[in-house]
């Protein structure tokens, strides 16, 4: 799930091969153009083509069209191009129905399409969950077709995702308080493959959701096993925890800008090794398990030069740890002090208490730090 910047539709990105795709918002923004050309003119134009906010015109064909007098639906099949987005391939659906003028652009939330239930978000409680650029792409379309028509841009706008609710649950909108479907999303109208901007974009809504509900201690977690340890150690609330994945640079970053009091980072050994060893991203295609950072650390925790050794030569860093663990080397509290530490860096003086829990792939703690706050205390 991920949006971003790119031309043309078979377009592929420079320098990957990879085809780009379209936002939900975009293919919400070309099926609402279609519509309400089609209540103005009596014809649905297909292709239709629409204007992204940095320039590009990208046409859609439509997959589904319905004319009445004061209705016009029109739906288009959202492509997500190599992207591995779980709205591709599902059909968004706009509705227009003409108001009376004055009434302007009004919108609406229809079947798979989310309402926001809890404060945080960038729409107020009971709003439907499409975003902002989305809604402005939408406005200006209705307001160059009423022009170019000779209509009053005064419609009502219902936005459908066929299956919408059943694809929301493998996305962050339950735990963000959008219930009933997918949100509307897209700030350029464009996916680009493997981007992972929406992941990203949701460990912020994440980090406001929970803010705004008054959560003092946050988590932020690789998985569902680290959300498990989380909860079985302290007692948090749902909305406090943070489908952190890969992305521990987008947890800190955002939380210096935007504090809590206490942070807790909880994942696999290996993966916190490597925010360890100062990498934000935390994906095996961009960061390695650095083996002769963690013979360093051994011997720092009290390994002699054959352990030492071992742990350079060791084929993983649950081998290493293994290794340390066998000979009563606390390799595990050595890497959360130092991910820790590394997390205290980028928080560059925040006010935020940082703790950080290790775990093996079983879920069992192998290595804890002690609190410790920006400014030296804990």
């Amino acid at each position: 799930m991920s949006e971003g910047v790119t031309g043309g539709r078979s377009a592929q990105l420079k320098h990957t091969g990879l085809r780009p795709g379209w936002t939900t918002g975009a293919c919400a923004t070309a099926a609402t153009t279609a519509a309400y050309t089609a209540l103005l003119t009596g014809d649905f134009p297909d292709p239709v083509t629409i204007t992204l906010p940095r320039g590009q015109t990208p046409a859609f064909a439509l997959a589904t069209e319905e004319l009445s007098r004061s209705l016009a639906m029109a739906g288009i099949v959202k492509d997500a191009g190599d992207d591995p987005d779980v709205t591709h391939g599902a059909l968004v659906r706009a509705t227009v129905r003409l108001l009376p003028p004055g009434s302007g652009v009004i919108f609406r939330a229809g079947a798979g399409v989310g309402t926001v239930t809890r404060p945080g978000l960038p729409l107020d409680v009971g709003e439907p969950a499409i975003n902002p650029v989305p809604r402005r792409l939408m406005r200006s379309h209705v307001a160059e077709v009423a022009a170019r028509h000779g209509g009053t841009g005064d419609v009502e706008i219902t936005v459908s995702v066929d299956h919408g609710e059943e694809i929301a649950r493998s996305t962050w909108n339950p735990r963000l308080g959008i219930l009933g479907g997918l949100s509307i999303l897209g700030t350029t109208g464009i996916v680009v493959p493997y981007s992972c901007s929406a992941w990203i974009d949701s460990i912020r809504r994440g980090v406001d959701v929970a803010r705004a509900a008054g959560r003092t201690h946050v988590a932020g977690c690789t998985g569902s096993t680290s959300e498990k340890t989380v909860l079985a150690t302290y007692d948090l609330p749902e909305d406090a925890l943070l489908d952190m994945g890969d992305f521990a640079g987008a947890v800190l970053k955002y939380i210096r800008r935007h504090p809590v009091d206490r942070l807790t980072i909880c994942g696999g050994f290996a993966k916190l090794s490597k925010l360890a060893a100062g990498h934000l991203d935390l994906h095996s295609a961009r960061s390695q398990v650095d083996k002769r950072f963690l013979a360093d650390l051994a011997a720092g925790a009290g390994a002699n030069a054959k352990l030492a050794t071992e742990v350079t030569q060791a084929n993983t860093g649950l081998a290493a740890l293994q290794l340390c663990q066998a000979q009563g080397i606390r390799l595990g509290d050595a890497v959360a002090t130092r991910a820790r530490d590394e997390a205290l860096t980028v928080l560059r003086g925040a006010p935020v208490e940082v703790d950080v829990i290790c775990i093996d792939r079983a879920g069992t703690v192998v290595g804890r730090s002690e609190p410790r706050h920006s400014d030296g205390r804990g």
